[in-house]
């Protein structure tokens, strides 16, 4: 079964098409991300705008790619939510139209769904159940991974993701946008002892905080200033990254050991962080338990996971009619999304 994937849910137009949730055929992306870095962040509306200007021309290069026109694809998958309204509007009614040009079935994704499809594809041989971070610029979830479509959430962040806060302390240090990678590079030259950041509280056994530890940052960056002191730009990025990875971690871990899961997993872009991939690594090893990483490639937004996803979605008999819309914000574990949207 081929499926077309489409995802404009923030700033990347993307198109990919994957064979049987688990085989690319495709994967095609137009980044505004170059354009986005002179504002220091993600702009709703320019990100919309060039959704417009990209979304055909990317399809078509996927389906190109693999060796498909349309009318042989098994159904569109589409990212409906959650996401920025904007951009996430730009993608379902294009995917609306193009199934019903097309006469296929219109699949709606969850973007969370999505970022954990992709681990489908970088290991064939990974089914559900397992337990798994989910982790991005506007998420931070800890997941009981039950099947294919079935997500309770254990834990989850009270204020900020890691992604947001990853990208507004790169934004406070002149790094520039995206936040993830601009702080990990800077970070190999510091020590992760030069700052000392705080871990904030929060309720709840696995739910995290990152808005007070962006704010120490912040903090410490205006006191420098104000007393005329050079900031150790190296240092503050390895002590907030070691400082945010160490509470992701400490929380997986703990949710794995109070589970007994035997398979751990990360997701998302903040996956893509090597500090978090490899303590998440040695702390499974005390646990006996097996890890799972997606490929830096699919870390990131991109839409072979939407496809990979649709999938499963399809086969459950998650359709959509045309009435389909882009939603904001939706919980991974909705009840809507167990039925026809």
């Amino acid at each position: 079964m081929k499926i077309l994937g489409i995802e404009t849910s923030c700033d990347d137009t993307c198109a990919a098409v994957v064979e049987d949730g688990r085989h690319i055929l495709s994967s095609c992306i137009a980044t505004s991300a170059a354009e986005q870095n002179l504002y220091g962040g993600v702009v709703p509306e320019i990100a919309s705008r060039r959704h417009i200007e990209h979304i055909s021309q990317v399809t078509r290069r996927a389906l190109d790619e693999a060796g498909l026109c349309a009318n042989q694809l098994d159904a569109v998958a589409v990212t409906f939510a959650p996401g920025l309204i904007g951009a996430l509007l730009v993608g379902v009614n294009f995917a609306k139209s193009l199934a019903f040009a097309s006469q296929k079935a219109l699949v709606p994704v969850h973007h969370l769904r999505g970022h954990i499809a992709a681990l489908y594809l970088t290991h064939p041989q990974l089914e559900p159940p397992f337990l798994c971070l989910v982790a991005s610029g506007g998420h931070s979830h800890i997941v009981q991974v039950a099947s294919y479509t079935q997500f309770h959430v254990l834990g989850r962040t009270v204020d900020d993701a890691a992604g947001e806060a990853f990208d507004k302390v790169a934004r406070t240090l002149g790094l520039g946008y995206p936040g993830g990678p601009a702080v990990a590079k800077a970070a190999q030259g510091g020590s992760k002892t030069a700052y000392r950041l705080p871990t904030p509280h929060v309720d709840g056994p696995y739910n995290v905080s990152f808005s007070g530890l962006k704010t120490a940052v912040l903090n410490a960056v205006n006191h420098a200033k104000q007393a005329g002191e050079e900031v150790d730009i190296p240092g503050m990025a390895a002590s907030f990254q070691y400082r945010i990875t160490e509470i992701l971690c400490e929380k997986l871990l703990a949710a794995a050991r109070d589970t007994g899961a035997t398979r751990i997993c990360i997701a998302g872009g903040v996956g893509a962080n090597k500090v978090l991939r490899s303590k998440v690594e040695e702390g499974a090893k005390s646990l006996g338990a097996q890890v799972f990483l997606p490929e830096l490639s699919l870390c990131g937004d991109n839409a072979a996971m939407v496809a990979a996803q649709g999938y499963y979605e399809f086969q459950a008999g998650h359709i959509a009619h045309a009435g389909l819309n882009g939603l904001p914000t939706l919980g991974i574990d909705d009840k809507s999304l167990d039925s026809p949207l």
